[in-house]
């Protein structure tokens, strides 16, 4: 047989192989492409850029750009379409997404990430639902009631265009879990663009997230990293690691997945280190937010959202101090 018949027939075998992999998938993940063709196999790796699939005989990279869904074995099917997946849970959303670049996701979801503002500092914060709801950080808004928000939404060009929204009401308050709710009033010329709540709140060591905020006033930021931990506990709370960037400003702002699915609010950092933010996982928010009856604010109640230190006795004038 000539060298140029062994390759052809080398080329063959290797279609075979191929075609036989298509019809006979192995179990685990499924991706759909956007040519329209479908593979399934164990992920081996993943990176922003590429995906390694294991079909069972050779390993496949696919280049994240030539995704359109993916589905892990036992899922519901998704076809790569958001609002047929979508689930309303009270006042807010999931979704089963499709995984897509952190550029791709960004513009998708940034409309949802606003900047608060009070007399005392700013924050950061995301949109729940077309009524305006909003979750930020109860540290963002401690003590106040002059609350604004800029919003940035898209023009029909493309680009982002700033509107500061004032009268901002709060609706409830938990200072346990550091958590707000907000209401954003109805705007007649915008319509609010909510994000997605992560469906479950499992994150692996390892897995790519990112944060959208207002790092010390520079808005709409975009810092990309790594779950460096899931179960990080502090004073008897439980948060997610990251070595995503987070600084003042960032704080209410949302973590996400690489589906574009909250996964956790970021609220502080440790100073004088680097890569080490935290996130408060998304079982706490999803609590907050279903319980938001209990955390409800009333601005006629000054115990409302507030924690009171006992005061200190008054001590008589005529007594002699206690001994040291």
């Amino acid at each position: 047989m000539t060298i140029d018949r062994r390759w052809r027939h080398l080329r063959f075998l290797t279609a075979t192989v191929m075609l036989g992999l298509l019809a006979s998938p192995v179990a685990g993940e499924q991706i759909l492409l956007k040519s329209g063709q479908r593979l399934e196999g164990d992920v081996l790796k993943e990176t922003t850029q590429e995906v390694y699939l294991d079909v069972g005989v050779d390993v496949i990279r696919i280049p994240v750009d030539r995704i359109a869904s993916r589905q892990a074995e036992g899922d519901t099917p998704d076809d790569g379409d958001d609002n047929e997946s979508v689930r309303s849970e009270g006042v807010f959303s999931t979704a089963k997404l499709p995984v897509r670049s952190i550029r791709d996701l960004a513009e998708k979801f940034g409309e949802g990430v606003v900047l608060v503002q009070t007399p005392g500092g700013l924050g950061s914060g995301f949109i729940l639902n077309k009524r305006g709801y909003c979750v930020t950080n109860y540290h963002v808004v401690e003590q106040e009631t002059r609350i604004a928000v800029t919003i940035y939404h898209k023009t029909d060009q493309g680009d982002f265009r700033k509107r500061r929204i004032a009268d901002v009401k709060i609706l409830a308050l938990n200072p346990f879990v550091d958590l707000a709710l907000l209401q954003i009033p109805t705007q007649e010329d915008l319509e609010f663009q909510p994000v997605f709540v992560a469906e479950r709140g499992e994150q692996q060591e390892g897995e790519e997230v990112f944060a959208i905020g207002n790092p010390l006033g520079l808005e709409r930021s975009v810092s990309q990293g790594i779950v460096s931990t899931s179960n990080r506990t502090f004073e008897g709370l439980v948060y997610i690691q990251t070595t995503a960037q987070i600084n003042p400003g960032n704080s209410g702002g949302p973590l996400f997945n690489r589906r574009g699915e909250v996964v956790g609010v970021t609220n502080m950092k440790i100073s004088g280190g680097e890569g080490l933010g935290f996130a408060i996982p998304v079982s706490y928010l999803k609590h907050f937010l279903n319980n938001r009856d209990a955390f409800a604010f009333d601005q006629n109640n000054p115990n409302t959202g507030f924690r009171y230190l006992e005061a200190p006795r008054r001590r008589n004038p005529d007594q002699p101090p206690p001994a040291e």
